[in-house]
This record gives C-alpha cells, sequence and structure tokens, in this order.
C-alpha cells in the first residue's frame, strides 16, 4: 500500500500569491505600504496604525494618490440651461408677487407670463439629458423628500400646473384668482430656484460639496436677478406699467447680482486652495463675474438706455454662472487629489466635507 500512496507530509507552502500581487504582477497603484489604507476607516485615531503623526494631530501628506477616483458627471449643455430657464421662471413668479403687493396688477400679469415662458422649455430640456422621455416620467413614480433630485422634478410640475393656471386666470379676467393661483406658485418656486444649488452640493464632488453653504443662496440670488430682469425688459416693451415699479425692479436686480457676486467670491476665498481651483481658474465664471460688473457699471449711470442693456449683461450672466458651476464640478471630479481631501477624515475626526 506505501508504494500506492503518496506519504509526502502535507506542510503547504507561504500563501500565493503575495501580499499586493495578482497572478505575478503588481496590483495597479498598489505602493506595498500602510499608507495604501491610510484612508480608510481601520486607518483611524483609534488604532495602532496611525503612529506619532496621528498622536500629534498632524494629518500624514497625501502621497501616492490614485487616479481617476471619481467619475464627473456626463451632463451636456441642457443641464446648465435648465438652471437657467427654471431660475428666470422663478425669479418672475416672486417678481409677479411683489407686483401684486405694489398694486400693479398690469406688471403683475406680464411677469406671470414671463415665468410661464421661461418654464415652457424646462421639461424637454430634462428630457434630452435623460435621453429617454420615460426616465422624467418613471421620476414622478414616487416622492422621495429627502432627494433634492425628485422633489425639484416635481416642483416643476407643481410649478408649471400653477403658472399655467395663473396665465389662464389672467386671460379670462379673472384677476383674484390669477393673484391667489401666483401667490401659491411663489411658495413652490422658491424651491424651484434653491433645488438645483442643494443638488449640486448633495453630491461626492469637491467644489460642489464644500460649497455647500453657499450654493443655495448663489442660486436663489441669481433666480431672483434674472427674474427681475426678465421681467423689467418685458414690462418695459410693454410701455403701460408704473414708474415705480421700473425702478424697483431695477434695484432688485442690482442688489440680487451684487449678492450673487460677493457670495461667490466669498466662498472661493474660504475653499482651500486644491478644491477651489476650478471656481478661480474657470473662464467662464471670470468672464461672468465681469458681465454682472459691468451691468452694475452702467446702471450707476442712471440711464434709462444703459438700463435695459445692464439687464440683458445680468441674465447673460446669470446663464455663464449656471455653466461655469457646472463645468467646474466636472474640472474638480477629475481633481484626484481633491477628491482624496475629501475623502479623509481631518485630524479632529470630523469629515471635510
Amino acid at each position: 500500500m506505501s508504494d500506492e500512496r503518496d506519504m509526502t507530509p502535507a506542510l503547504g507552502s507561504n500563501a500565493s500569491p503575495k501580499f499586493g500581487e495578482k497572478t505575478g504582477e503588481k496590483v495597479a497603484l498598489h505602493i506595498g505600504e500602510w499608507r495604501d489604507g491610510e484612508w480608510s476607516y481601520l486607518y483611524g485615531s483609534d488604532t495602532k496604525y496611525a503612529g506619532a503623526e496621528r498622536a500629534t494631530g498632524e494629518t500624514p501628506p497625501l502621497d501616492g494618490v490614485g487616479h481617476g477616483m471619481m467619475k464627473p458627471a456626463v451632463w451636456t449643455w441642457e443641464v446648465p440651461l435648465y438652471f437657467w430657464t427654471g431660475g428666470i421662471a422663478a425669479g418672475s413668479a416672486f417678481v409677479a408677487l411683489a407686483c401684486d403687493l405694489a398694486g400693479d396688477h398690469r406688471a403683475a400679469e406680464l411677469a406671470r407670463k414671463v415665468s410661464l415662458a421661461a418654464l415652457i422649455p424646462s421639461p424637454p430640456l430634462l428630457v434630452l439629458d435623460l435621453g429617454r422621455p420615460m426616465r422624467f416620467l418613471n421620476m414622478l413614480r414616487i416622492v422621495k423628500t429627502r432627494s433634492p433630485m425628485s422633489m425639484g422634478a416635481w416642483a416643476l410640475i407643481v410649478f408649471g400646473n400653477l403658472a399655467a393656471a395663473a396665465v389662464g386666470f389672467d386671460l379670462l379676467g379673472r384677476g383674484k384668482a390669477a393673484r391667489a393661483t401666483g401667490a401659491a406658485n411663489v411658495l413652490v418656486g422658491g424651491y424651484l430656484g434653491s433645488y438645483t444649488g442643494v443638488l449640486l452640493a448633495a453630491t461626492a464632488v469637491p467644489v460642489w460639496a464644500r460649497s455647500r453653504l453657499f450654493l443655495g443662496p448663489i442660486f436663489v440670488c441669481t433666480a431672483t436677478a434674472t427674474g427681475a430682469a426678465a421681467c423689467r425688459l418685458a414690462i418695459c416693451a410693454a410701455g403701460d406699467s408704473k414708474e415705480s415699479t421700473r425702478i424697483a425692479l431695477n434695484r432688485v436686480q442690482t442688489g440680487a447680482m451684487a449678492a450673487e457676486l460677493a457670495l461667490s467670491i466669498v466662498n472661493e476665498r474660504r475653499l482651500p486652495e486644491t478644491i477651489g481651483r476650478p471656481l478661480r481658474e474657470s473662464k467662464v465664471l471670470k468672464a461672468a463675474k465681469w458681465t454682472v460688473r459691468a451691468g452694475l457699471g452702467l446702471q450707476a449711470t442712471r440711464s434709462p438706455k444703459l438700463a435695459h442693456v445692464a439687464s440683458v449683461l445680468h441674465l447673460a450672466a446669470g446663464l455663464l454662472f449656471r455653466y461655469g458651476w457646472v463645468r467646474a464640478g466636472a474640472d474638480s471630479a477629475k481633481d484626484d487629489r481633491a477628491v482624496a481631501e475629501m475623502a479623509r477624515p481631518s485630524p479632529s475626526g470630523v469629515s471635510p466635507g
């Protein structure tokens, strides 16, 4: 029997492949040291792997950052354009309510029409971005109160129906019903004008996530300014509104755009160098800021004709800001070092996001 059986002791052999290897080849991005797990939950202040650097409260340097850590959003031109048209629609709803409260009902009617006209391209733009109409309809199958995207889709539908109803009441001569519907639509418009900024801030993209405290107010300011500018141009073209309404809209667009510019500058300066680089180096955002400054300069002349040009510049600046923010997010997602800085905990143990 001993000649037929292999009696070699089963002593075993070293594990194969070795740590950090696969079929004899080095695993991509593996550097063979504990630094590979530096960002994981195992490498925290409660483990011995942190070493002296963590004990002194210092954060180890980001060496050996990998490539392709985050995929940027595949958004194209439809999304920032939708952000812009939706902002104008929401801002125009605010203007309509203000005009009604001031007693200029004719201007309020025009503002409601501007709001509806600005909103009409929004659903087609979303469908173009999603690729299939059914994808947009599927978003309406459920309501997720904690999802800005889900609530934004419903806000778009509710706002559109209320805006159409208000304009319909105006055409039928039912002023009280139109004013009541328009006032109710302002509540939805407040969400519609700001949720896009909240949506960006809710992602893991570094420059958007770190700007979460400013993105909502920035988008509200832009929506207010562009809505006031669009309504002002329409009211001036109609020529039968009160002079006080035109002056008020001129001040609103000036104040809102100046606030947007100030918030943008403050936000950029507070961001760390790596994370804030896409904003600081964006040619589109630089063009948007100079367009705002040009509009504010023209308004300072107090010339009625130049004020029209200023309104057009504010509308253009709002569009540039939307494109600039979306583009900055794509650039930030491609910055692996910025993504790594967002993913790792701070020395205090609090996430920097």
